[in-house]
């Protein structure tokens, strides 16, 4: 089984990993050594030890965690951070049209409070759309909840420099190593604003 060093070098070899996919590079089948991955065949500690090694990748301070490419939870490797805060703070058409009224209002204290704990359909509709930065946390109460950031907060917690990079040039990036994956590995990943969802809206 790999551990995180071993991880993290795949991850900038292929600047992006799902958590788990049928063929697009995946952190589950690089822990069970690109087998088969059927979880009722792990044993109990191999599950552990897998679950453990992929809970520190998520931690590390190189790797960005969100739903990106078609939708999935994705590991993204530090290169492509100023592209995914680029489009992030970007609102876009793609993103901004038919948004909730509950999703619009979270967005709207998320801009006046910079970050908060929340829950819900409006959080994952923001996530969706890559208007917000949101990490999984446990409260005080045991409760499962996200903390919800602007992008802009985020990126200043973890020292993120600014660079000049179009939304053009952002987009071109991310595009570009999803391709080149997907060629590789005969997959379909796609990206938000590449979705036919996304495509009706502008319709």
């Amino acid at each position: 089984m790999m551990d995180v060093d071993e991880l993290l070098k795949r991850l900038r070899e292929f600047d992006l990993l799902l958590d788990t996919d049928s063929k697009f590079p995946n952190l589950t089948a690089l822990l069970a050594g690109n087998e088969a991955v059927r979880s009722s065949s792990w044993t109990n500690a191999q599950a552990g030890e897998m679950f453990r090694t992929a809970k520190a990748l998520r931690a590390h301070p190189d790797v960005l965690t969100i739903r990106l490419v078609s939708g999935k939870i994705t590991f993204i490797d530090r290169a492509l951070w100023m592209a995914v805060l680029t489009i992030g703070t970007a609102r876009e058409p793609w993103q901004m049209r038919g948004l909730s009224k509950e999703a619009s209002m979270l967005l709207e204290r998320a801009d006046q409070e910079g970050q908060f704990i929340a829950s819900g359909d409006a959080v994952r509709e923001l996530e969706a759309r890559l208007l917000v930065h949101s990490q999984s946390v446990h409260t005080e109460r045991g409760l499962h909840r996200k903390r919800v950031q602007t992008w802009n907060t985020w990126a200043h917690s973890v020292q993120l420099a600014a660079e000049a990079l179009t939304v053009g040039e952002a987009k071109a990036q991310l595009e570009s190593s999803v391709a080149r994956l997907n060629t590789r590995f005969g997959a379909r990943g796609t990206l938000p604003w590449q979705s036919k969802a996304s495509q009706s809206k502008l319709r």
